[in-house]
């Protein structure tokens, strides 16, 4: 499917003239010769780019992109502002606006073409990049094949567990807890247990229930001293 531009302005000519160029150039186009009109069609239609006038019956060019980016879907959208407004102030309300580019009229439309190409563009890879990321924490959670014993004691290193009292609350020895530990370093790639920790939480693979501090924190009964997790594996390994 060919990408969708919407073009707003009162002067049927400039739209005819938009239309017939752009829809050459292969996209597809819906026009509207007012500001309220167009912010109809663009919840209709979802265009990719608008090219819009400012000085418009009923709506405005400001107050449609007001409209526009005030909806999380269109934020992204690129907007340009084609206009026979050409002063600094004009221009500076413009940007303010919410417009990616100010063009004045009058204009050529083979410059208006190559912004065009340049602002979908750069809009298709942003929107790219934000779905590789918004799908990494799902493909790093799947990729991890936790067994349920290590699971286990994932949860327990999170409530800020020793190696001995998570094998108490398992039954297991602090020996087997280590190796248990090991292999959750390994498959989250991560080098401490306070890293463990922030991975486990930051990729929802447990609750984080209410805690409050940035980092989960052991109370020794035996002491009542408060001990840092980040600082755990080296008082394991100097109690060995």
């Amino acid at each position: 499917m060919p990408l969708t531009i919407l073009v707003v302005d009162d002067d049927p000519a400039i739209c005819l003239a938009l239309t017939d160029y752009l829809e050459l150039s292969g996209y597809g186009v819906v026009a509207a010769q007012n500001g309220r009109q167009a912010w109809t069609l663009v919840q209709q239609y979802r265009p990719h780019l608008i090219v819009t006038d400012i000085r418009m019956p009923q709506m405005d060019g400001f107050e449609l992109i007001r409209q526009v980016r005030k909806q999380p879907a269109f934020r992204l959208m690129p907007v340009i502002f084609l206009t026979s407004k050409t002063e600094t102030c004009d221009r500076i309300q413009g940007y303010r606006a919410g417009c990616d580019l100010y063009l004045p009229k009058p204009f050529e439309l083979e410059e208006l073409g190559a912004i065009i190409r340049n602002l979908l563009d750069r809009a298709q890879i942003v929107q790219t990049e934000l779905q590789v990321q918004a799908q990494v924490p799902q493909t790093a959670d799947l990729s991890l094949d936790l067994t349920s014993r290590e699971q286990q004691v994932l949860v327990l290193l999170t409530e800020g567990l020793s190696n001995a009292h998570i094998g108490e609350h398992l039954h297991l020895s602090p020996r087997t807890i280590e190796k248990y530990v090991s292999k959750l370093l390994q498959k989250t790639e991560t080098s401490n247990r306070a890293e463990i920790v922030r991975f486990a939480l930051d990729h929802h693979l447990v609750e984080s229930g209410s805690q409050e501090e940035p980092e989960p924190k052991l109370v020794l009964p035996e002491s009542g001293n408060v001990i840092d997790l980040n600082k755990r594996r080296t008082g394991d390994q100097s109690r060995k």
